[in-house]
């Protein structure tokens, strides 16, 4: 079965336009066109499309994430790069993790902050 690029947003919670910004920046070199030249996306353009928005999500830069479809794209002797790549960008999520964590301790003081203040009706306590 084949899809459509709003079916193919639709599936994956994206829009069309990001799908096509996607194909403009290199992204998609995997997603075939019809002969009139638009995009027909398969089952497998999914795993592809989950992993992109992956790395995106957690904030790896469009360039690098070309760069990782590059090196996929050019087979098994790649894959010393790729593994570098997503070990890097690993390193990188954890350090936001941890500064998430952080901002949410911050965020639940002052929850219980303004929970207390709300019930005493005031904020000298």
């Amino acid at each position: 079965m084949t899809y459509t690029i709003t079916q193919a947003a639709q599936r994956c919670g994206l829009t069309a336009h990001t799908l096509r910004f996607y194909d403009k920046e290199g992204l998609l070199p995997y997603v075939d066109r019809t002969p009139r030249g638009i995009r027909s996306f398969k089952e497998s353009d999914f795993e592809w499309l989950q992993v992109i928005n992956c790395l995106k999500d957690t904030g790896m830069p469009i360039k690098k994430i070309k760069e990782f479809i590059d090196f996929c794209m050019q087979g098994d002797e790649t894959l010393p790069q790729r593994l570098e790549i997503i070990r890097n960008h690993k390193k990188d999520v954890e350090v936001q993790m941890a500064q998430l964590k952080e901002h949410m301790e911050t965020i639940d003081y002052k929850l219980r902050y303004y929970e207390t203040a709300v019930a005493e009706v005031t904020e000298d306590m």
